[in-house]
């Protein structure tokens, strides 16, 4: 049995990856390549967004007092966030401030990079012990694996079609892999969690994952790149610069009107 406190903080270790992820897909709102892909992309973010309440609203349950999904997503700070750093990431890709122009092929293929770690990591969790937590990931299966049809098909597009749109799907490819090295390193809370049953052995997803992304990047004729030391440190808490401007935009209007009610 794990102790509630490490449930409750492996939990919103979950829910923090969708929600920032969410409000990364959600800027593309209204500035989508064509209006499907508007709206095909705003579904895929109200999915996250709806898998990050879930997870958050159980760990309010297990909490009490006054947490709630609220509270999580909105009134804590970037240090408190336990989300993977790839995912913070702007739209315009690694090496922009953010001030860039948002790049598809970079949002794209990180979807594909994510959904197809969150296929293989729902799977496990729908055996998880914790009853509530393996109905949340039932259901989210259902849509990462949508979200991974999606994310492949355009990744394909990408790369198998013109020379820019391949050339930018290469370079969005080789500076993500790098950010991936995190999902899989384990740990005091993975391996507890994992020992326990509530969580999955993290590190076990790597090799399913590398090797749909290697099948995916080869029907797409791209490269995959070469292993990479790099480990960043999102879900340890330790953020680069980019969440804590994310968190400001999003956070805003909740905490300018806390007591707010609709």
């Amino acid at each position: 049995m794990i102790p509630r406190e490490r449930h409750i903080e492996y939990l919103l270790r979950l829910a923090d990856s969708p929600l920032v992820l969410s409000h990364r897909l959600s800027e593309w709102c209204g500035h989508g390549p064509v209006l499907e892909e508007d709206l095909a992309l705003a579904n895929i973010a109200l999915d996250l967004l709806g898998q990050a309440r879930l997870l958050y609203q159980h760990a309010a349950t297990l909490a009490g007092g006054d947490a709630s999904e609220d509270r999580y997503a909105y009134f804590r700070d970037v240090h408190e966030f336990r989300n993977f750093t790839m995912l913070e990431l702007p739209n315009s890709g690694v090496a922009s401030a953010g001030a860039g122009e948002p790049d598809y092929a970079f949002t794209i293929v990180r979807n594909a990079m994510y959904s197809t770690w969150a296929v293989e990591l729902w799977e496990r969790l729908s055996a998880s012990t914790d009853a509530e937590l393996a109905a949340i990931a039932a259901k989210s299966l259902k849509e990462a694996r949508y979200h991974l049809e999606h994310a492949a098909d355009w990744t394909v597009r990408f790369g198998d079609g013109t020379e820019e749109s391949h050339a930018r799907a290469q370079r969005a490819l080789d500076s993500l892999a790098p950010y991936a090295n995190e999902w899989f390193a384990a740990d005091s809370l993975d391996e507890e969690a994992a020992a326990s049953g509530l969580g999955a052995d993290c590190a076990a997803l790597r090799e399913p994952w590398l090797a749909r992304m290697r099948a995916l990047a080869g029907e797409a004729t791209l490269r995959w790149p070469g292993d990479s030391a790099f480990l960043s440190t999102g879900k340890r808490g330790l953020h680069g610069e980019h969440l804590g401007y994310l968190l400001a935009e999003m956070q805003s209007l909740a905490r300018a009107h806390p007591e707010a009610t609709w």
